[in-house]
């Protein structure tokens, strides 16, 4: 499957180990503690720190670690990645006090972690301890938003998504985080995190959360529940037992040689629980590293359309035309590698099947590009599940760093391809700059999002501020797995209320989608606006969106509907003028069906309480859900089997 143009040896093969520009750092097990903080502590001082600083930065950094342990701390701020090396997370292990972690970007109050962006950390173990909140907890910090991946990590102790300061009652505003492949071997607690997704993983328990906590094939995740319960205290989480479709990051690794290895991950389906072992391996004499400093799209695709895949170094690499990737390709950057759009034309275009995308931000230039990453249809074979193209952690922003820029973009991605995967993105229309400054019609776009292809798969999909609809889905058996959208900011009425803009638009043609957690977020700063639907989508499709809801953060509007003409409106709350106000739908998951029957998979009460659970999973008790397959035990059998409530039930 992988093998591009096999005959690369020779004077046609790329040097292994490569040669990588400055802007890549990589330690050994041999270096000096102090010299490897003294470059983390560097990268921190420009792109971390307090005051917060380094959102908008030219800088970016990635600090690759060779195999073996490390007592050393690694702060990681903006446009940083902490990479290990080894073919396992286990092969580098971090083993000082605080080890690799985020802390949020602003220790005031607001707006604390909630623009805690552009990091990641990946590939390695940590044996940290420190206790950062007071929750007893000791170990890893990692209190971030969007665009802020953990991937292949194990965590020997505990994982806290969020941090505590006194009077901080709102645990500073973590928005929108990503866990996958990972192993947390203690509690995990995301604290303020307002929507989070957690990918087949394996914790030990996890709480916490505010409005949308999805799990998908994660091990020990707790039950689902729609919406908040005051009385029991159940929190809003959505749990599905498997990932129908997925095939992880690809990374980097070396052997103790010396040379460099690209590992990608094979395609998994109905995927429950982590996954080291299923890669395919190329040596890098077959992976073309570029620099920022002196490649242009140009170079790249002539490297490209050699059969190499290419590994993108940190900067910012400013395209006159499109990088072009071909089937079976990867293209994988380091740093959060900015691929910026200087023409009309796209910045990522993708043509074939089983291509990857990795590790990217796609920025707009002062041309309308639409849209800046375009997987085009397929004029060959017809792309399957067995070789579906992945963008992992592909993130593309229309805005910044200065409000006066002219950027702006009529679409930021759009998929006409058939079985794609969309794991971690973030396409964002910034809502504020540099300074500071909120954004007030000078980087528009229209439609963040464009998915026409079928079979078309998404994990962690966060779109925000275009000024029509967020996201358009037309491909038919689309699944969503934590969808967060965030309104426009500036529109009135005229210009987006009366118009019927939503959320997510699923078009009128489509009979078949599922959805879980979709969440929509209003704040209309500007003008009164009062839209009609956050989710608009086919009625015979409503029982397929597992707790959707609408959120009203602040500002003068209202969503009056969560899907379609169901569910309450969300507005203000004149007895908490200053509180969000987040609604849920559940109706359709309100009570086991009359005749006390349900579906495999089904959304159900769990026996004598109020939390629902969805196929397979456990109920807060130890038993399984009634709507799980037979097969599927938890610590305690079936309380209630809606599948054949004739049965006796054994616990």
């Amino acid at each position: 499957m992988w093998v591009l143009l096999a005959v690369l040896v020779g004077a046609n093969a790329e040097p292994n180990p490569p040669v990588w520009p400055q802007s890549v750092q990589v330690f050994g097990p041999e270096d000096a503690t102090s010299t490897i903080e003294a470059a983390v502590n560097a990268a921190y001082a420009l792109n971390g720190g307090q005051p917060d600083h380094g959102q908008f930065s030219s800088h970016r950094f990635v600090f690759m670690f060779k195999p073996g342990s490390y007592n050393v701390e690694v702060p990681v701020g903006y446009y940083t990645q902490v990479l290990g090396l080894g073919t396992l997370p286990t092969e580098v292990i971090f083993t000082s006090s605080k080890g690799v972690y985020s802390q949020e970007s602003n220790f005031a109050v607001n707006p604390g972690a909630l623009c805690t962006f552009w990091r990641s950390a990946e590939n390695f173990q940590t044996d940290a301890t420190y206790s950062w909140n007071t929750n007893e907890n000791q170990g890893m910090l990692w209190a971030a938003s969007q665009a802020a991946a953990l991937r292949r990590l194990v965590v020997s102790n505990d994982l806290d998504l969020y941090q505590f300061r006194k009077g901080d009652e709102v645990a500073g505003f973590s928005s929108g985080g990503f866990l996958g492949n990972s192993v947390i071997r203690g509690k995990v607690s995301s604290g303020s995190q307002q929507q989070y997704l957690a990918r087949n993983s394996q914790v030990d328990s996890w709480k916490d959360g505010v409005w949308n906590e999805v799990f998908v094939g994660t091990i020990n995740a707790p039950a689902s529940h729609c919406g908040m319960d005051q009385e029991s205290g159940a929190k809003p989480f959505v749990t599905v037992d498997a990932a129908p479709l997925m095939a992880e990051k690809p990374f980097i690794s070396i052997e103790p040689t010396g040379k460099y290895n690209l590992n990608i991950p094979r395609v998994q389906q109905n995927y429950r629980g982590w996954n080291y072992d299923a890669v395919d391996t190329v040596g890098f004499e077959q992976v073309y590293v570029a620099d920022a400093s002196k490649d242009t799209a140009q170079s790249i695709n002539a490297k490209l359309a050699t059969g190499l895949h290419v590994v993108l170094s940190p900067g910012i690499y400013d395209l006159t035309e499109p990088i072009r990737v071909s089937s079976n390709q990867v293209l994988l950057g380091l740093g959060l590698a900015t691929l910026r759009a200087k023409s009309a034309q796209s910045a990522v275009q993708v043509e074939g099947c089983g291509a990857r995308l990795a590790g990217l931000l796609v920025a707009a230039g002062t041309a309308v590009a639409s849209p800046l990453v375009h997987w085009e249809k397929s004029t060959g074979a017809d792309c399957t599940s067995t070789n579906p193209g992945v963008m992992s952690d592909m993130y593309i922003r229309v805005g910044g760093p200065v409000a006066e820029s002219s950027v702006q973009a009529e679409v930021m991605l759009q998929v006409d391809a058939d079985s794609v995967v969309i794991d971690n993105s973030w396409l964002w229309r910034a809502d504020h700059v540099e300074s500071g400054q909120l954004v007030q019609w000078q980087n528009p776009c229209q439609v963040g999002a464009i998915i026409n292809g079928n079979d078309v798969v998404a994990y962690g999909f966060k779109v925000e501020h275009s000024l029509t609809d967020q996201v358009q889905w037309n491909g038919q058996r689309g699944k969503v797995f934590m969808f967060q959208a965030e309104m426009p900011y500036e529109v009135t009425q005229a210009t987006f209320g009366d118009k019927g803009y939503a959320g997510y638009r699923v078009s009128s043609l489509v009979t078949s989608h599922d959805a879980h957690g979709v969440g929509i977020y209003h704040y209309f700063r500007d003008a009164a606006v009062t839209v009609q639907s956050a989710i608009i989508a086919p009625t015979a499709l409503e029982p397929n969106f597992v707790s959707p809801l609408s959120v009203f953060l602040n500002g003068k509007g209202t969503v009056l509907h969560i899907l379609n003409d169901k569910g309450q409106a969300s507005s203000v709350d004149p007895k908490a003028p200053t509180s969000a106000v987040p609604k849920w739908y559940c109706s359709q998951r309100a009570a086991m069906p009359s005749n006390g029957t349900c579906k495999m998979g089904d959304s159900v009460l769990c026996p004598g309480s109020s939390v629902f659970c969805q196929g397979n999973a456990c109920c807060p008790d130890g038993s399984t859900c009634p709507s799980a397959t037979p097969n599927y035990r938890c610590a305690r059998g079936k309380l209630m089997d809606c599948l054949q409530p004739s049965l006796s039930l054994v616990v």
